[in-house]
């Protein structure tokens, strides 16, 4: 009887669960000396359930598990940033994307909005499109160089997503001032070109209005979240740059967090010995003495010995 020859078994690169525990722990160490604040209606724990919850589901551009291609780092890494921020998945507050091997974190539009509102002293933003035909006409006060709105007169056949002349949002504070922001869609496209669609996407393509007041908004609200009192927070700069886990502060306060499979190592300090009376060369110790090279025999030099000429 014929028997079937088995196929060999494709060896499936498995992931730790328990990695959502380890970011987890990794926050509250770092919160327990002090290193790291949280805003107090943030809930880091349900963020990375969620986030776990996203990403176990996600794949990337050949089909295959994330959590399986990218390296372990940059998915804690992605995770902390994520935490660090304040940010929540679900609510669609940031994006995970896949570049290189590695996972990042992307705030979203509506993650800056949270963020302004956390830190900026904002209560409101809301973002308009400017279609062909449509009268927009705003000044520049002199005195604090915010822009305001003077007029913006816009009928209903003018709405066409092929005919978009530019767009702006506008910020509400708290004492009831405001400020207004002004993009033209050539500033738009060169703005999506720095993705990595290139402003070419589905979305951009399709839903070009309101990607552009997505696009409006970030900038506005960057602004905002950079200049706050509270920027140590989150990430400033960049959308694009990855948080990673910054040990320089706690190692001056004798506290390090190792980073699994690439621990953190603290320099070594190297105290040097008091001084000894010199000693006579020998001369079975030196095989070659002039004045510009003196070299040790070969195997007499003890391992890690410093010479001083």
């Amino acid at each position: 009887m014929e028997t079937k020859e088995e196929k060999p078994k494709t060896e499936v690169k498995k992931f730790e669960p328990q990695i959502a525990d380890m970011v987890l722990k990794r926050i509250d160490d770092l919160k327990s000396i002090g290193g790291l604040n949280i805003p107090p209606e943030y809930s880091p724990a349900n963020a990375l359930r969620s986030a776990m919850l996203i990403l176990n589901d996600m794949k990337d551009k050949s089909n295959l598990p994330v959590l399986q291609t990218c390296s372990k780092e940059s998915v804690m890494n992605a995770l902390f940033g994520m935490t660090v921020q304040g940010l929540n998945p679900m609510k669609r507050q940031c994006a995970f994307i896949v570049r290189a091997g590695k996972l990042t974190m992307q705030r979203q539009y509506s993650g800056s909005i949270a963020l302004a509102r956390r830190f900026g002293n904002v209560a409101d933003v809301k973002a308009g499109i400017i279609y062909e035909n449509d009268i927009f006409q705003y000044n520049i006060e002199t005195q604090t160089g915010r822009k305001k709105i003077v007029r913006h007169d816009q009928v209903l056949e003018n709405i066409k997503e092929d005919k978009i002349k530019g767009c702006y949002a506008v910020v509400t504070y708290n004492d009831g001032s405001t400020d207004m922001l002004p993009m033209t869609m050539d500033q738009v496209r060169a703005s999506w070109a720095q993705g990595e669609l290139g402003g070419k996407g589905p979305a951009h393509l399709r839903f070009t209005s309101a990607m552009a007041e997505k696009t409006v908004i970030n900038k506005i609200c960057k602004v905002i979240i950079d200049s706050s009192d509270d920027s140590a927070l989150f990430v400033a700069g960049n959308d694009e740059q990855e948080t990673r886990f910054d040990t320089s502060e706690l190692q001056s306060k004798g506290s390090v967090i190792d980073i699994p499979e690439e621990p953190v190592q603290e320099p070594e300090v190297v105290t040097e010995p008091a001084a000894e009376p010199q000693q006579e060369a020998q001369p079975d110790t030196k095989v070659k003495t002039d004045k510009r090279t003196r070299e040790w025999k070969q195997g007499d030099a003890p391992e890690g010995k410093k010479l001083d000429f």
